[in-house]
C-alpha cells in the first residue's frame, strides 16, 4: 500500500458508517473499519482520534459554517434572526448528505454513549453561536439565551426532520419552529396550542 491514499478520510468515514449500520457501534473495532476501507489503522487514527470522532468529524465544519453566517447576517438583524441564518446555512450542509445523515442518526441514536457526544458537540455549537452573537454587540444574557434557543429550535426541527424520513425539506422545519419560538415570546403565548 502506498504513502498517501485518495480521499482516506472519506472511505473511512462511509466504512465507519456501514460497518456500524450492519454490526452496530459497539461491535465494530478501529481494524474492521480500517479493512473496509481498505486503509490501515495508523491512517484512521491521523484523521481520528477515535471512533466516536468518525460520526461527529464534520462538527468542526459546521461551527465554523454557522460561525460565519451569524457573522455575514446584515447588521440590522436581531440575535434571533442571526442565529436562524446560521441554522438555515446548517440544513443546507445537512440537507446535502442526505441518506447519510438519516443513517448515522440512527446509529447515534442506538448508543447512549453516541448520544452523550451529541449533547456535548451541540453545546459547544451554542458557545460558538453565543460568541458570534457577542462579537456583533449582543450582550448577556442575551447572547447565550438566543444560542441556547437555536439549539433547541434545531434539535426539535432535525428529530422532526429524520423521524418523517426528510420527506420535508429542514429549512422550513426550522423556519416554522422559529415562529413558534417567536409566538411563545409573544403575549398570549398560553394560548398557543
Amino acid at each position: 500500500m502506498g504513502r498517501w491514499e485518495p480521499n482516506a478520510r472519506g472511505r473511512l468515514e462511509q466504512a465507519a458508517l456501514e460497518l456500524y449500520v450492519e454490526r452496530g457501534y459497539e461491535q465494530t473495532p478501529v481494524a474492521e473499519i480500517t479493512k473496509r476501507a481498505g486503509l490501515t489503522e495508523r491512517t484512521f487514527f491521523r484523521h481520528f482520534a477515535d471512533k466516536r470522532e468518525v460520526l461527529f468529524a464534520g462538527s468542526g465544519r459546521l461551527e465554523e459554517l454557522c460561525v460565519g453566517a451569524v457573522a455575514a447576517a446584515p447588521p440590522t438583524a436581531s440575535p434571533m434572526e442571526a442565529v436562524a441564518a446560521a441554522l438555515d446555512a446548517a440544513a443546507g450542509a445537512f440537507e446535502e448528505r442526505g441518506d447519510l445523515v438519516g443513517l448515522r442518526q440512527g446509529v447515534i441514536d442506538a448508543n447512549a454513549e453516541l448520544r452523550e457526544r451529541e449533547l456535548i458537540k451541540l453545546a459547544s455549537l451554542s458557545g460558538a453561536l453565543a460568541d458570534a452573537l457577542r462579537v456583533r454587540g449582543v450582550a448577556e444574557p442575551a447572547a447565550e439565551l438566543t444560542a441556547e434557543s437555536a439549539i433547541a429550535v434545531l434539535k426539535v426541527a432535525f428529530r422532526r426532520w429524520i423521524d418523517g424520513g426528510r420527506a420535508r425539506p429542514l429549512r422550513p422545519l426550522l423556519a416554522e419552529y422559529f415562529d413558534v419560538l417567536h409566538t411563545l415570546s409573544a403575549r398570549g403565548a398560553a394560548s398557543v396550542g
